[in-house]
Formats: structure tokens, C-alpha cells, sequence
């Protein structure tokens, strides 16, 4: 049963469902009971889920298995699907309760501000076809996640819970910062890119010269 709606029909926020997860007794929260928290809302907050699970210091290799979900997740978004499908097996993925506590206890109170100030607007670039581009950008970005790099997981996580949130609350301004970072990932990566070439080229010609 979705947690989506109160008793008289309104809808919760995200932040409160997260709460209302958080607080129950089982020892696990699995990937499964988020999906069904959410129902039709899912593809939204289970993305920013994953993203703010990236955001943190991982070592280099830990962002290979906590971004690899988010290519199938934008794989689906990209595909232009309606509702959220994930593996049977992928259901059980879990963590443990108290960490997940742990961890939305550190994002709770920055969230409740965006919540406060994020709103339905610029519909074109959340909706339909701007959607459809936000699954592709968000599958480019977990596939830079899911590369051992250290450090590289902090920008890709903070654009693609960007556009989480614009696909949760049809906010074309957190759709267009998701954007504004996925450039500024994009020229990270170049610039890395062009650095680690200049690098191997000066190897390859102090070898030469040394030869």
C-alpha cells in the first residue's frame, strides 16, 4: 500500500515518507518496501535514494556497487515507462534500519528546505519528453558513479538528485541544476580526460628519450 497520500487523501512529502520508513521495527528496510512506499511515485525518490547513498565518502570501488541500480533506474526513465519495475531479486536488497536512519538524519533538514521551496514549474523540462533526456543524462552519470574513482562519485550524485527531485515535485528548476552540474561533469571528465592523455604521452616520450 503506497504511503504516498494521508488518511484524507493529501499527499505526503517525500521527507515524510522517508521518516515513516524510518521509524518502523524491522531490522532491514529493503529496496522492495521503498518501492511500495512510494507506488506510482517511485522512480523519483528511489533515485534520489541511490544519490544521496552516493554522496557519501565511499572508498574508491564502493560507488561501483552503490550506482550500479541507477543504471537500470534510468535505463527505465529513459525508456519513457510509467512505473517503476525492479528484479525479484532486487527487492531484497537491503540495509540495516539504523543506518538508513543515520543517513537521511544527515540530508533530513536541507530536504525539508528544498521541499519547502520546490513547487510544480517549467513543466517542459520534467515532463514527457524532458523526462525521457533526464534518464539518459542519469544514465551517463551512473555510469561515471559505477567507475572506481575516488572522489568522482560527489558531483554525478548531486546532479542526478537534482533531477530526482524535479521528477518528484515537476520542478523544471531542479530539472535545469541537475543540468547546469551534468556540464560541469562533464568538463571535470574532459579536463581529467586531457590530463591523464597529456600524462601518458610525456611518459611515452621520456621513455623515447631515454632510449
Amino acid at each position: 500500500m503506497s504511503l504516498t497520500e494521508t488518511s484524507t487523501g493529501r499527499p505526503r512529502a517525500f521527507s515524510d515518507v522517508l521518516e515513516i520508513l524510518a521509524a518502523r521495527r524491522a531490522e532491514r528496510l529493503c529496496l522492495g518496501e521503498v518501492v511500495e512506499a512510494y507506488g506510482e511515485r517511485a522512480f523519483g525518490p528511489v533515485m534520489f535514494f541511490f544519490a544521496l547513498i552516493n554522496l557519501l565518502p565511499w572508498p574508491p570501488g564502493g560507488t561501483t556497487l552503490t550506482g550500479a541500480p541507477l543504471l537500470l533506474l534510468s535505463a527505465e526513465l529513459a525508456w519513457g515507462r510509467d512505473r517503476l519495475w525492479i528484479p525479484r531479486w532486487a527487492e531484497g536488497l537491503s540495509i540495516h534500519r539504523e543506518t538508513f536512519r543515520r543517513l537521511i538524519g544527515r540530508f533530513m533538514r536541507p530536504l525539508r528546505r528544498v521541499e519547502a521551496v520546490s513547487r510544480p514549474r517549467l513543466y517542459v523540462l520534467s515532463g514527457g519528453f524532458g523526462q525521457g533526456l533526464i534518464g539518459l543524462a542519469c544514465l551517463f552519470l551512473s555510469a561515471v558513479l559505477v567507475l572506481p574513482v575516488f572522489g568522482g562519485n560527489l558531483i554525478p550524485a548531486v546532479a542526478i538528485a537534482f533531477f530526482s527531485l524535479g521528477v518528484m515535485q515537476r520542478d523544471g528548476l531542479a530539472v535545469l541544476l541537475g543540468w547546469l552540474t551534468t556540464a560541469v561533469a562533464v568538463a571535470i571528465l574532459f579536463l581529467a580526460w586531457t590530463l591523464i592523455v597529456a600524462g601518458f604521452r610525456h611518459g611515452i616520450d621520456a621513455v623515447q628519450r631515454l632510449i
